[in-house]
């Protein structure tokens, strides 16, 4: 809406609704089956029950919650345009499905910059105790789940199923249960800064620091001959793997949180270009459950063993 005239722009329903059903389907199955496996083969392989893994795995659960909530609601909004299921039941998953959309970024983001930390201390500090043990790795994860609810709460309150004529439909209603004016610009531009730009930010000066570090390490053309060397080698192996897991949710993501920051923050901005790119993003930040288990088989010889294994 501009204020005063609808939007009109040039949308083919039948086209858009067999395009988004394919997309939605082909990421429900890869992110359903991907993330499963990758949670099974660090269960099953004693070997890879190493920290960075199980943080790995910890972003796999929180994908998961993307397919199972998010996708099955979208599809039926897609055909329908409304709610189907009333009642209690359907109050409650209607502010879940929002609710737990907003949990899995946070945790994933969470996870990410505890990656970054961990790949910090085993290159940086080899020497020193790592900065996330072994044993204090399932209190790590429970805080991200803890934070991450603790921050989308709020959607608890604002999300409500309501009932119109034709039925019923799940939305923000942020003024009734916030009244305050500015507290939803305020709560969303935090949300976005503290969850994407920050941590995005500070996992990209940690993993310079870990790149200068590894230059400095070894010359060029020198091979690995002995224990330390081949060390280092894995951890560059580990390292290709953490960052490209980064580039894959900066890419997903970072598109998104600034067409959300702008909607909030600039009414002026709606056209059918707009638009188009909003939708873009939109998949793109909701394809990012599928890719992070393509990453990890794409990257990682231990994954891609571990896969084997599990199929014999």
């Amino acid at each position: 809406m501009n204020g005063t005239q609808p939007l009109r722009c040039s949308w083919n329903p039948t086209v858009e609704k067999i395009a988004e059903t394919f997309a939605y389907c082909l990421i429900f199955i890869v992110s359903l089956a991907g993330n499963t496996v990758i949670g099974l083969i660090v269960y099953k392989t004693k070997t890879m029950r190493k920290p960075i893994n199980f943080l790995i795995v910890n972003m796999a659960m929180s994908d998961l919650l993307l397919p199972t909530f998010l996708f099955p609601s979208e599809i039926q909004r897609l055909y329908t345009g409304w709610w189907l299921i009333g009642g209690p039941l359907g109050q409650a998953l209607c502010k879940l499905t929002y609710f737990f959309t907003g949990v899995s970024s946070a945790v994933s983001i969470q996870s990410l910059v505890l990656i970054a930390v961990d790949r910090f201390g085993a290159v940086v500090y080899p020497l020193r105790s790592p900065p996330i043990s072994s044993k204090l790795c399932p209190f790590f994860i429970l805080a991200t789940w803890i934070v991450a609810m603790a921050i989308y709460f709020p959607y608890l309150f604002a999300v409500k199923l309501v009932k119109y004529p034709g039925g019923r439909v799940c939305i923000f209603l942020w003024y009734e249960a916030f009244p305050d004016s500015s507290s939803k610009g305020n709560y969303f531009a935090s949300v976005m800064a503290v969850l994407c730009f920050i941590p995005l930010v500070l996992i990209a000066i940690l993993y310079i620091i870990i790149y200068l570090e590894l230059r400095s390490q070894r010359s060029p053309g020198e091979h690995p001959v002995n224990a330390r060397q081949q060390r280092q080698q894995r951890e560059r192996n580990v390292l290709k793997m953490a960052i490209a897991i980064v580039l894959g949710f900066a890419v997903c993501w970072l598109p998104y949180n600034i067409t959300s920051f702008l909607r909030l923050f600039a009414s002026d901005i709606w056209s059918c270009g707009f638009l188009y790119f909003t939708t873009v993003t939109r998949f793109m930040a909701r394809a990012n459950c599928a890719i992070n288990p393509c990453i990890c088989f794409f990257f990682s010889r231990n994954y891609r063993q571990g896969l084997k294994t599990l199929f014999r």
